[in-house]
């Protein structure tokens, strides 16, 4: 290794090592191999809160360059994302403090990052009037993040963020578990109102089952695991539309976790295991690296772009 090694290098040597090294390299090539093939759909799974802890402009980098062709996130990214749109701030703090004090200094703290809680309950508020604003309908989370994403690009143009940038570049944003989280919490505000807005998430469930029929291959790429994991695998097996034919599996998978396989739960469940629902075709292309996201994330957006590759 020479100390003028770019991060690209870096990753393609570190695959010719061994353990979580080796595979966070092989994930790089499998990454670069999904952008420069033709024809394939790449769908991007966003466990956690991945945006406090700073990965909010690697996953903006991923959008611009079209690393990525949908996104399917937990509802506390795309919240703490339009937080960070409208000039919330997170800030960094530390995991050795005293819980019972900042509870009443209405600071909230995520590990070792604090935010105020007071503007959280703002950013609610301007969810539940938006909600309001949309009176009596029923569409997907895809859509109504749409139509936010519009709003916040509206209200704050020079805003900054990941649901801005996928609203201005057509990249599908799906959450299957909108109602567990902040967002959430500003549409019950809204539903106790009186407003009759309804998310429907079994259209999102067939929104994006559409999208993965529509795609001759398709490559998947989860950072965490939990119910954004699962909602991309089982686009695989929903009945497809009009009779078309069953084909099942994705080409290509990688996965960053740091959960384990053998307490049972989807997070750590390895791609292999997959094969047996029809998730992932025993020939594709899969490799689980298990590493901290908040490590993967930056080396291998850095590697992508550094290397010069280009969407095909």
């Amino acid at each position: 290794m020479h100390p003028a090694a770019s991060v690209d290098e870096l990753l393609d040597r570190m695959s010719r090592t061994g353990f979580q090294g080796r595979k966070l390299g092989e994930s790089y090539h499998i990454w670069k191999e999904m952008i420069e093939t033709p024809n394939v759909t790449i769908i991007l799974g966003l466990s956690g809160a991945m945006i406090p802890a700073g990965m909010q402009e690697c996953l903006i980098q991923l959008v611009e360059h079209r690393f990525v062709d949908a996104i399917v996130s937990t509802g506390a990214n795309i919240f703490h994302d339009v937080c960070e749109h409208l000039g919330v701030r997170h800030y960094r703090g530390d995991h050795l403090v005293n819980d019972a004090e900042l509870y009443q200094q209405g600071i909230d703290r995520i590990y070792d990052v604090f935010a105020v809680e007071k503007e959280f309950q703002n950013v609610e508020q301007y969810i539940a009037t938006f909600a309001q604003s949309l009176g009596s309908s029923r569409m997907s989370s895809r859509i109504f993040l749409s139509l936010l994403g519009e709003k916040i690009l509206a209200d704050r143009p020079k805003g900054r963020s990941l649901l801005a940038i996928c609203t201005k570049n057509n990249v599908p944003v799906h959450v299957p578990a909108l109602a567990d989280s902040a967002i959430g919490i500003g549409l019950v505000s809204a539903y106790r109102s009186g407003a009759e807005l309804v998310i429907d998430q079994i259209a999102d469930a067939s929104e994006l089952a559409a999208f993965v029929e529509d795609a001759e291959r398709t490559g998947v790429i989860y950072l965490g695991g939990g119910t954004p994991k699962n909602f991309i695998q089982q686009t695989e097996v929903i009945p497809p539309r009009n009779g078309q034919e069953y084909i099942g599996g994705h080409a290509y998978a990688i996965q960053y976790t740091t959960d384990a396989p053998h307490w049972g739960g989807l997070s750590g469940c390895t791609f292999e295991e997959a094969v047996s629902w029809g998730k992932e075709r025993p020939e594709s292309k899969k490799i689980q690296c298990f590493c901290d996201i908040t490590v993967a994330l930056p080396l291998i957006t850095s590697a992508l772009i550094t290397s010069g590759v280009v969407r095909k």
